[in-house]
């Protein structure tokens, strides 16, 4: 690679955010990133964030495949697992966060991702199973307690517990879309349809364009008549 200032210049970029600017510094440091996987692993990153999916798979894979640090391995499972879901490849995101548990980076974080791979794929008691240890292992997890909630919902089993979770990922965080539409859609489920069209409109503030919402808020209205 080309001097460590011009890497951290684009590392700098990075994290400011101005992945463009960055990219290009990066694929300007004229290296071959299978001897480098730091280098590969900005550049996944950046891919990543603009959305190249294609191009970032390729970097992130050699990550995975090298002998980087630990915590290079760990991210790069977790954004090839990200990018494999987005994807719609189950299967793939899966596997990666499957390999996170086996290689001993248990959290929260990892168990609510696999969890969200295996609902897509209708595993539905794993999908559970996993939220539930990722809730064992942090209580107050928002994203965890939104995703059991709303798993269950969907299933229209233990619906008082799924409030429960709903409720609490909400009062840790009031503005976020997802966790209000969760709430809406519980109350819905339960029959509460003035409490469901409160949280759902709530929802569609935070996020005007979302198509989910905007079915969950019409199922809502239609059941009203």
């Amino acid at each position: 690679m080309k001097n460590g200032k011009s890497f951290s210049e684009a590392v700098r970029l990075y994290r400011n955010r101005r992945y463009e600017s960055a990219l290009k510094e990066f694929l300007g440091l004229q290296s071959d990133s299978l001897k480098h996987p730091e280098l590969a692993y900005y550049l996944g990153l950046c891919y990543t964030q603009l959305e190249k999916y294609d191009e970032a798979l390729l970097y992130l894979e050699q990550v995975v495949a090298s002998d980087s640090g630990l915590i290079h391995l760990y991210q790069s499972r977790m954004v090839l697992g990200f990018i494999y879901s987005v994807t719609k490849r189950y299967r793939l995101a899966e596997f990666e966060f499957r390999r996170l548990l086996e290689d001993g980076f248990e959290s929260a974080k990892v168990h609510s991702a696999l969890a969200y791979a295996l609902f897509l794929q209708n595993k539905v008691e794993e999908s559970v199973a996993s939220l539930e240890r990722a809730l064992e292992l942090e209580k107050d997890n928002a994203n965890a307690l939104n995703s059991l909630g709303y798993v269950l919902a969907e299933q229209g089993t233990r619906l008082a517990a799924a409030l429960s979770y709903c409720r609490r990922a909400v009062e840790r965080y009031p503005r976020n879309a997802a966790y209000l539409d969760s709430l809406g859609w519980v109350h819905f489920k339960l029959g509460n349809y003035k409490d469901a069209r409160f949280y759902l409109r709530r929802a569609l503030e935070q996020a005007p364009k979302n198509r989910e919402i905007l079915a969950h808020l019409k199922a809502v209205m239609e059941a009203e008549g």
